[in-house]
């Protein structure tokens, strides 16, 4: 495709842009962590170590992602019942048992890619 001025090439590379952050709620990759608090979530739930749940900066409380840790393969899907990281780098945040099942308690972060399930 032959643009006849950069104005037009910044509007579809921008459109092009939007579309594709428009996605990130439903595939990312990036880095988790975990957490055990007693305290209480965002949503108002108290944090259970032992549920499958995790925190998200932006998904809507209630939504469930399979998360896959990129090391070992093994996934988990869990309920996003909190907001976090807010630790540059990462995307979520797992409950202790999330975090066990894909096999990440020991290292604390792991690689990890997201989707809705």
């Amino acid at each position: 495709m032959k643009f006849s001025n950069g104005r037009t090439a910044a509007i579809v590379f921008a459109a092009g842009a939007m579309l594709a952050s428009s996605n990130i709620a439903y595939a990312q990759c990036g880095r988790a962590s975990w957490y055990a608090l007693g305290s209480r979530t965002a949503s108002g739930e108290r944090m259970n170590p032992s549920a499958l749940t995790a925190a998200h900066r932006t998904l809507p409380f209630g939504t469930k992602v399979r998360v896959t840790n990129s090391r070992t393969g093994k996934s988990v899907i869990v309920r996003i019942n909190d907001r976090g990281p807010f630790i540059r780098g990462r995307i979520i945040d797992l409950s202790r048992a999330a975090a066990q099942r894909i096999g990440m308690v020991s290292s604390g972060h792991a690689p990890v890619c997201m989707a809705r399930a």
